[in-house]
């Protein structure tokens, strides 16, 4: 599997203890952890971060590539492929340390929203600032 160099935003962790399961490797649930913890650093970097400005998750697509032992340095590997009106999509791929062996590869489909009136709102200008349409 070719593995994208072209990332917009990098997101370093370390594997713990506790993220392993009964057969000694990283829990497959936690990879969606991981990949959350990834997101919420892009939400603060945009200043998404209150009820009248954030996000609700629509969708989220994984693919296990290979397993994860403990312990191990990890990053995820962000960039936002596709914009629509009030959702945006952002692709994230769990890579080693040195971006030699990939994970896992996710899509997560987000939608910009207002929970004081419940009601989805327009891709803010920082997520479409952050767009680079050349990124597969």
């Amino acid at each position: 599997m070719k593995i994208n160099t072209q990332y917009s935003h990098i997101h370093a962790l370390s594997t713990r203890w506790k993220d392993l399961d009964a057969f000694g490797h990283i829990n497959n649930a936690i990879f969606l952890t991981y990949i959350e913890n990834a997101r919420i650093d892009l939400l603060n970097l945009w200043r998404i971060n209150n009820k009248s400005k954030s996000i609700i998750i629509a969708s989220i697509k994984i693919d296990y590539i290979n397993q994860i032992d403990h312990p191990t340095k990890l990053i995820i590997g962000q960039f936002i492929s596709r914009l629509g009106e009030t959702s945006f999509d952002i692709n994230a791929d769990i890579l080693s340390i040195d971006k030699k062996k990939i994970y896992a590869k996710s899509k997560s489909t987000c939608v910009c929203f207002n929970y004081i009136t419940n009601n989805k709102l327009k891709v803010y200008q920082k997520i479409k600032d952050d767009y680079k349409p050349n990124y597969k």
